[in-house]
């Protein structure tokens, strides 16, 4: 493989119907609703089409699916007769993976497809490989179970996707890529796609794509415009009446995100006896429990969604008006990919953060490595000491902060 690419390509503006894509495919992209696309699907599909590798860095939420699916649907399409494997993507969350599974059977029909990750039984997830699933949906560590075991055949692999690859080298599944890379074609093609180029996505880069198109769709790792992002400066011991002023403040859907299991599960516990309705998903629910938590959550039977971090990137519900990082983000990127879940597309959204005093370095850390102004807000008892209801017993007044 090689390092050099296409330079940037600058998306242009069309609709779905202009791509060279099969008229039945355009029917069913118009059932969908897909009218025009978003610049990194106007930027990648009609080179991906062409049969080139391609480097897309976008934000998430920016309609990365859509544009590696069309491709392989395409392609797929074009050779239908066949059976087996001819296209694979890689995804670091089950989550994820499932939402590009069932994306994939809204755009398609009598395409067979395979998800193949770990947490839930194994017997339907051989059946469909052993059937000559025509894609494959999978994340890294079961897929190389799956090779140790001999229960999959990638030999006629054309087309390869990494999507978020990012995370899945921050997950620790560079080994894992590398030995499922050695099992694929060399004359595949390869889609890669990242919220971030650094070296480590560089290297990706040079050992498993030829001379990629590379699309770049504004900063790397920024926050989408779409969002307002606001910080409160408050107590540890007042955050849970902060957090419900905003739901009694604020109308549509709420995710928190916090640090740890434990208290993600105590901050929904004792939403629930505000009479709150709320899910959570972290490491230690099951991926039934994580499903039904989504999927009541996406339906708006529970307004609020407790996650950690290990969710962040797995969640792809629309129209999220607010997130709430109740406990800081450890990095910047955790920050970039927590807000991410609101002001998807076109939408607007809310990010406010919760900082204690002794975390401003923190919010300031995160302001310049993004390069990014946050509105900062103070909150202060009117009474003093005690905090019992809200808004009448808390002050949220801004804070002028220097340049």
């Amino acid at each position: 493989m090689t390092d050099s690419m296409t330079p940037p390509v600058t998306a242009a503006v069309t609709q779905f119907v202009d791509f060279a894509i099969s008229e039945t495919l355009k029917k069913r992209i118009t059932a969908c609703n897909f009218i025009t696309p978003t610049p990194v699907q106007a930027g990648a599909i009609p080179p991906a089409l062409e049969g080139k590798d391609i480097l897309a860095t976008a934000q998430t939420g920016t309609g990365k699916t859509l544009s590696f699916l069309l491709p392989i649907i395409e392609k797929l399409e074009e050779v239908k007769a066949t059976r087996g494997a001819a296209a694979l993507i890689l995804l670091p969350t089950r989550e994820l993976a499932m939402q590009v599974e069932k994306a994939f059977r809204q755009l398609t029909t009598g395409i067979s497809v395979a998800l193949v990750v770990g947490g839930v039984a194994e017997g339907p997830q051989i059946e469909a490989l052993r059937r000559g699933a025509r894609l494959i949906v999978a994340t890294p560590g079961r897929l190389e179970d799956y090779i140790g075991r001999r229960l999959v055949k990638l030999e006629g692999i054309r087309i390869l996707v990494l999507d978020e690859v990012d995370r899945m080298l921050d997950m620790g599944f560079k080994p894992a890529i590398r030995r499922i890379a050695d099992c694929l074609p060399q004359d595949r093609q390869t889609l890669c796609y990242s919220a971030t180029l650094d070296n480590q996505i560089k290297e990706v880069v040079r050992d498993y794509l030829k001379n990629p198109v590379r699309i770049e769709i504004g900063s790397v790792l920024k926050p989408s415009e779409n969002v307002e992002l606001q910080a409160f400066e408050v107590d540890a011991d007042s955050k849970l009446e902060l957090l419900q002023h905003l739901l009694r403040s604020e109308t549509g859907s709420f995710i928190v995100f916090v640090r740890t299991k434990h208290g993600a599960d105590r901050i929904a516990m004792r939403l629930e006896r505000a009479g709150i309705e709320a899910a959570r998903i972290h490491g230690d629910r099951t991926q039934a429990q994580r499903n039904a938590a989504l999927r009541s959550f996406s339906q708006g039977r529970q307004r609020v969604l407790v996650a950690t971090d290990v969710a962040a990137r797995g969640i792809d519900v629309a129209h999220v008006a607010h997130v709430v990082n109740y406990d800081m983000p450890k990095e910047a990127e955790d920050f970039v990919h927590r807000v991410g879940r609101t002001g998807r597309a076109a939408s607007k959204g809310i990010a406010s953060t919760f900082t204690t005093p002794n975390e401003r370095g923190d919010l300031r850390k995160i302001e310049r490595q993004l390069n990014i102004k946050i509105k900062r807000f103070r909150v202060r008892p009117n009474g003093g000491a005690g905090v019992t209801h809200l808004p009448e017993n808390i002050a949220v007044q801004p804070v002028l902060v220097a340049n």
